[in-house]
């Protein structure tokens, strides 16, 4: 396969697991910003949406200061804005040209849902939302993710092209992970409000419900939402498909029939299996004790390390 075809179909799926994690993201931040005044008074849930996206520099030299961040300013950025790279319009714009750049190594059924996508979003006004139009966005873009993702997984060969694809959606796919988690354990809870307090346990559970994870969660642990047990389940739990554990488990595998195809072991694959294994003999109370925050942020480092190793080795 041609470096630039893979190439394309890395981005391709990184760019639509992108759009869905920012969906996720606005999602998740609306619901926060219902939050009752009861359970503990004003959040800054907007200002935490632009920086679990890494958009934070873009957005305070177009809008100002962060911390005065506002719901329209916020959605208008990281879902239509044509200036910011990693909005949601442009996401799915770079991954329909990437799909037609090589239309020949995708199934009908992949490229009919990018494109029809792309058709689609051009109904959406080009202004502020209502709240029920931003919800019914939000609703098409986690949508054509998943149709997206199904074709992909159900009519694709499994070949070098199908597990570049895959490469690049958990790649993408366990940074999104991690950083929800970050943001939310270190910026989103108010300084004055207790962990473990209502605030904390409504904004924990948006959380979980905007990995589609809510329900999984009960099933796992038979409990209340607590944060070790949500950070459980996120990072260390391969039953979760969102996980970063099972995220390198398949990443490692992907890459790791790359290296079969090719005939050669290389440095991708010696970090994803290093990754993989750091997280399979790791428990969630030596992370806490430890910091969530410095592992994530170590782990988000090392991803970003990945994905130029694989730049490096296969896509350039």
């Amino acid at each position: 396969m041609l470096s630039r075809t893979a190439d394309n179909l890395y981005w391709l799926t990184r760019y639509v697991e992108r759009a869905d994690c920012l969906a996720r993201i606005l999602d998740v931040s609306q619901r926060l910003s219902y939050t009752p005044v009861t359970y503990g008074g004003s959040t800054n849930e907007w200002a935490s949406a632009v920086l679990t996206a890494g958009c934070e520099e873009e957005f305070v030299a177009r809008y100002g200061p962060l911390e005065e961040a506002k719901e329209e300013d916020v959605v208008s950025f990281l879902a239509f804005e044509t200036e910011n790279s990693s909005s949601i319009r442009n996401c799915f714009e770079v991954a329909r040209t990437n799909a037609r750049s090589v239309r020949t190594a995708l199934t009908s059924e992949m490229w009919d849902v990018i494109n029809s996508a792309w058709i689609e979003l051009q109904n959406f006004p080009n202004r502020a939302l209502t709240r029920d139009e931003l919800a019914r966005f939000l609703a098409f873009v986690k949508e054509t993710s998943l149709r997206f993702d199904g074709a992909t997984f159900r009519t694709m060969l499994r070949n070098d092209a199908y597990w570049f694809a895959r490469s690049g959606a958990q790649l993408e796919r366990a940074d999104n992970t991690a950083r929800i988690l970050d943001v939310k354990y270190h910026v989103l809870l108010p300084e004055k409000e207790r962990v473990g307090g209502p605030l904390d346990y409504f904004q924990w559970a948006s959380i979980l419900r905007s990995v589609s994870a809510l329900t999984a969660f009960h099933w796992v642990y038979r409990d209340s939402v607590k944060p070790w047990l949500v950070a459980d389940l996120l990072i260390l739990n391969r039953q979760m498909p969102r996980s970063l554990a099972a995220c390198y488990e398949q990443l490692a595998r992907n890459l790791d029939d790359i290296a079969g195809v090719y005939g050669r072991q290389g440095p991708s694959q010696r970090l994803a299996r290093s990754m993989q294994a750091r997280l399979t003999n790791r428990t969630i109370e030596d992370i806490f004790q430890t910091g969530l925050h410095e592992f994530i942020s170590e782990f988000i480092s090392d991803n970003n390390k990945l994905g130029a190793e694989i730049t490096e080795q296969y896509l350039t």
